[in-house]
């Protein structure tokens, strides 16, 4: 039997010596051969001799990256098992084959394993054979006779679950072992969902690559491992392409960065960067602090037609005549022609940079046009001599000046009346007094520069000279982002596509976005489309429930996540006297497996440190990788967007709300916080607690 590709698929032979009436036993023996399968892969890559076959040191160290790379992308995960799933094909996929004639089988896993022959033992989830592992159902089998979901302990195969899609005598019931692998507890960074990827979600993940896609998620529905398995997927469809053009994937913070890093790896993507907007902008060192008040003005979408206007300003339109002397002859370019020439670069409104680049060689290719015309015959070599000429290079400097973006900015907040010029319109005279700086800066250096007016630079910087486009970029947690950061995102995929993870409901900045038509249309992307998940799969229904009454104070309209677990989870909320009730809290969930949370108002961090530590409790950071010995983490509010943990302690709701500079952004993080619990959750509180919860 056959793939569409032509490739046979490898089977238990016919004298297997394992019971038949053992199928538990038959798919461990598929597991070990498939183990010693993708050991056989990786040292045939490690036996490759490159000597022969690399002209120069430069191809040898090419190749030499490259097969260290599939080297590693060919670990195999011992924790980690090989295949999860099994379809059972009724025919033969994109094959006519005769009546009676019997289908395919396929073992579904993270990557692709043949064996000695190149008979496929493991198709890639990523595969379009794969895909009726996540899309088939009873209603809709697409020709799947059997799906079985695996069910391991470590790596070790313990269990299987059938499915016989095409039987209508068979009901139609919940996996078991699916339900398990989604609420299985978690401790260490966040894993890969490749098992347990819904209909929904597939069609999500495998959209194309040609536009860019909006996924609105509330807590729990999986949108950030849609988006990580998205990139995964285009990968694998379009590796050539973003081999050349690359990937990123834009996370809030390093500890959230820190949390996911594994995902990919683990499905054998080892190419893709990860960053944060701070980090994509860093062209000076963030020392400083806005208030809410400037950093909403400095991160609206009005400050880019600022920072374009103060860029041109530095163009001066030419008074006198540029005179080239070349030997004997002196050629004159007269005033009102290089106005003419500036005048028509200035309406072409391409890059300042550039629009200067092109400017001597205007002025020489006018200098080339008189040689002409009076009889002499000049190459490209007398054009580019001229525009070296050093009249040419004076006129240029003073007409075309170079433009520093940090020194640009610095002096856009430091000094009123330029400020004021090129605002003038735009910004009031309040919102200008709002972003000035109280005291001047001497240089770039010296400054105390914010994370605002870091991106303000970058804005600067791309007007002067254009930003390098990337093939596809992941944006997570997308809600919190102002104007002016999704210019600087929007920058790094002007040719390419992204998808964008967020949910409105989770805007825990006094900037963060009020739609998603209006986040995209400062991205550059008008056109993408958005999709919205709706289904819980890791925040427990009693849990949900609590969190969802925030949501019409914080987000009206928008649907409430609707928990789709068996399992209702633990809620409770206690009313306590001191610091002592809330550790006792943290110690009663540690009795449970998996991992917990401690999540509170970033002031009360320091007081909950010393009552831990006073009771001998140990703990990490957010980001942090938990251990069996070590499994509380300690976690500040302003940190806690994107993790998850299996039990959670929040402490005093009414402290996580006034640690915000305004109630709606107060609320917004309140509503991040209530939904980090998978398993359980305890709400401490000692004031009252907000009404919007009652």
């Amino acid at each position: 039997m056959t793939t569409p590709g032509g490739t046979a698929v490898s089977t238990p032979p016919a004298d297997d010596p394992l019971d038949s009436h053992d199928p538990l036993s038959r798919e461990r023996a598929h597991l070990t051969r498939s183990r010693a399968a993708l050991r056989a892969m990786r040292e045939d890559v490690e036996s490759l001799d490159i000597r022969d076959v690399t002209a120069n040191w430069v191809n040898a160290e090419a190749l030499t990256h490259q097969i260290e790379e599939r080297i590693k992308a060919l670990a195999d995960l011992s924790h980690t098992p090989l295949f999860f799933g099994r379809l059972d094909y009724l025919h033969e996929p994109g094959v006519e084959q005769a009546e009676g004639a019997e289908g395919e089988r396929f073992y579904i896993g993270r990557r692709h394993v043949h064996d000695a022959d190149g008979d496929p033992m493991v198709i890639d989830w990523r595969a379009p054979v794969s895909q009726p592992f996540y899309r088939a159902s009873k209603k809709d089998p697409l020709d799947i006779a059997l799906r079985r979901r695996f069910g391991y302990t470590g790596g070790d195969l313990t269990a299987y679950e059938d499915e016989h899609l095409t039987d209508p005598t068979e009901a139609d019931v919940t996996s078991k072992l699916l339900q398990q692998e989604i609420e299985r507890p978690r401790v260490g960074p966040m894993r890969d969902i490749v098992a347990t990827i819904q209909p929904e979600q597939d069609e999500i993940v495998r959209s194309g690559l040609g536009g860019t896609l909006c996924v609105q998620g509330g807590p729990g529905t999986g949108k950030t491992a849609v988006g990580l398995h998205r990139v995964a997927y285009l990968l694998y469809a379009h590796r050539d392409r973003l081999a050349r053009t690359g990937t990123l994937v834009i996370g809030p913070n390093r500890s959230f960065l820190h949390y996911i890093e594994q995902v990919l790896p683990a499905l054998g993507e080892l190419e893709v960067k990860q960053s944060t907007v701070d980090d994509l902008v860093a062209h000076v060192e963030v020392r400083g602090r806005d208030d809410a008040p400037a950093a909403i003005v400095k991160g609206d979408a009005r400050m880019a037609e600022v920072l374009r206007r103060a860029v041109r300003s530095h163009v001066t339109m030419p008074t006198e005549p540029v005179v080239v002397v070349r030997g004997s002859r002196r050629w004159r370019v007269p005033a009102y022609e290089l106005e003419e020439i500036v005048q028509e670069l200035l309406d072409r409104d391409i890059r300042y940079g550039a629009a200067r680049d092109a400017l001597p060689q205007r002025i020489a290719h006018s200098v080339l046009v008189q040689m002409e015309r009076s009889g002499e015959a000049p190459d490209d070599r007398v054009q580019d001599a001229v525009a070296r000429n050093s009249a040419v290079k004076a006129a240029v400097k003073a007409i075309w000046p170079p433009v520093d973006p940090a020194r640009l900015v610095l002096r856009l907040l430091s000094d009123a009346g330029f400020l004021a010029v090129h605002a003038d319109g735009i910004l009031t005279e309040d919102e200008q007094k709002t972003i000035l700086w109280a005291r001047p800066v001497r240089s770039p250096k010296s400054a105390k520069w914010s994370a605002a007016d870091a991106v303000l630079i970058d804005e600067a910087t791309d007007l002067v000279q254009r930003t390098h486009s990337l093939g596809h970029v992941v944006l997570d947690e997308a809600q919190d982002l102002s104007p002016m950061q999704y210019r600087a995102v929007g920058r790094r995929c002007t040719t390419g596509s992204a998808t964008v993870l967020g949910d409105l409901a989770q805007g825990t900045t006094p900037w963060a976005t009020r739609s998603w038509d209006e986040a995209l249309a400062h991205l550059g992307k008008r056109d993408a489309v958005v999709e919205e998940l709706t289904a819980g799969f890791r925040v427990p229904t009693d849990v949900i429930t609590y969190a969802s009454r925030l949501l019409p104070h914080i987000a009206p309209g928008l649907t409430p996540v609707a928990s789709v677990r068996e399992n209702p989870g633990f809620f409770e909320v206690r009313t306590t006297v001191g610091d002592t009730e809330v550790v006792d809290a943290c110690r009663e969930l540690l009795s449970h497996e998996g991992s917990v949370g401690l999540i509170a108002a970033d002031a009360r961090i320091p007081a909950l440190t010393e009552a831990l530590t006073a009771v001998g409790i140990t703990y990490i950071g957010p980001g942090e990788e938990t251990t069996y010995e070590t499994r509380l983490t300690l976690v500040p509010a302003s940190l806690a967007k994107g993790l998850e943990y299996d039990y959670v302690v929040l402490d005093e709701p009414r402290a996580v709300v006034d640690g915000e500079p305004d109630e709606r952004t107060g609320l917004r993080r309140l509503y991040v916080t209530l939904t980090r619990a998978v398993s359980g959750l305890i709400v401490t509180h000692a004031a009252s607690l907000p009404p919007q919860l009652a």
